[in-house]
């Protein structure tokens, strides 16, 4: 008897421990990175295929003049354009002398740990 539930590519649920929206197929969520359910083959899955995408980047206030505000904001778009979701991750401030680093990852998964088609894997 399999643990793994079978669900469409893209089927989402909530993370039981941390309320994030995850992945249906997630044995780990990748927000809490608690463990949903046994699954064997879950540390394997764990690490993705790969990262196609991986930004970084620090902003740093001068020491002088007023805080900063800030919003960390993500937006997913389709080919066409369109807006598929936009979420506002963080909030806060820089005063004087504070310096903040950002990092978005997108990372790719094979629902069956097999590897991603044309990446070497």
């Amino acid at each position: 008897m399999s643990t793994v539930r079978q669900s469409a590519p893209g089927a989402t649920r909530s993370c039981p421990h941390c309320r994030t929206l995850i992945l249906e197929s997630a044995s780990i969520c990748p927000a809490c990175k608690k463990y949903l359910r046994f699954d064997p083959g879950a540390a394997a899955r764990a690490v993705p295929t790969f990262s196609p995408l991986k930004v970084e980047g620090t902003i740093k206030h001068p020491d002088v003049g007023q805080a900063w505000e800030y919003s960390v904001l993500v937006t997913v778009r389709n080919e066409k354009g369109e807006e598929l979701a936009r979420h506002v991750v963080g909030v806060g401030a820089l005063h004087s002398g504070d310096q903040r680093t950002f990092a978005l990852d997108v990372e790719v998964f094979a629902r069956d740990g097999s590897g991603v088609p044309g990446r070497g894997t």
